[in-house]
């Protein structure tokens, strides 16, 4: 199967969240870690995240540093990655700051039972891509979206996308910076969060490395037993 090179970019606390449970945002890594991610984003060719997340926190995946913006002009890119929205409902709002921030393509896949009318409404705003029946098919819509051009995908997840790309074989590496702080909460999202493995079907994962960074720590996993 033809798909991007995609890799999996979170920040967790030392008990594993990424948010609290009322999925509201806790700053787990400063400045340094800041401009890590945004290196990430402006070398790749998408940014991708699931609707929860469009919803908990409005984010807008541009690519932050006016110098590697430039960058990217020069090479004959748009300042920022195109940025995708897993959303198999069409319920991403129209102003959602991924339409109103930064030039560059916006997709949003959905599945064949979204509602006409709210995908005809965001095929204003974006390039919409149907595949599925009452969900996305992930491996399908990785394959269309090789098919676009996009060759190094970066996930933002949240926690249900992050699961829905991980089970279906779909993820090269994983990024994840562990911060030094506890969230806790029985309903807080975790990392990959989802139906989740089973005792005999867990994920191997690989060492690539481990980096102290200002008061955390960022692991890079390679993913083993990957979908072709």
């Amino acid at each position: 199967m033809n798909r991007p090179f995609t890799f999996i970019n979170s920040a967790m606390s030392a008990d594993g969240k990424i948010s609290t449970w009322q999925r509201k945002q806790v700053r787990i890594s400063g400045a340094i870690d800041f401009d890590r991610v945004d290196e990430l984003r402006a070398t790749s060719d998408a940014v991708m995240v699931g609707i929860g997340t469009v919803l908990a926190d409005d984010p807008s995946l541009t690519v932050k540093s006016a110098q590697r913006k430039a960058e990217r002009k020069a090479k004959g890119l748009c300042e920022n990655p195109a940025r995708i929205i897993i959303d198999s409902q069409a319920r991403t709002p129209i102003d959602a700051d991924i339409f109103k921030k930064g030039e560059g393509q916006r997709i949003v896949v959905v599945s064949s039972s979204a509602p006409s009318d709210n995908v005809e409404v965001l095929r204003e705003k974006a390039r919409i891509i149907i595949n599925g029946d009452t969900k996305v098919d992930l491996p399908y819509a990785m394959e269309q979206l090789h098919n676009l051009g996009i060759k190094r995908l970066m996930v933002e997840g949240g926690a249900t996308l992050n699961w829905a790309m991980l089970s279906n074989g779909l993820v090269d590496e994983v990024y994840t910076f562990v911060g030094n702080v506890i969230i806790g909460g029985q309903m807080a999202p975790t990392l990959v969060d989802g139906e989740g493995f089973t005792d005999t079907s867990t994920l191997p994962l690989e060492m690539i490395s481990a980096e102290n960074i200002e008061a955390g720590l960022l692991l890079k996993w390679k993913v083993l037993n990957l979908r072709k």
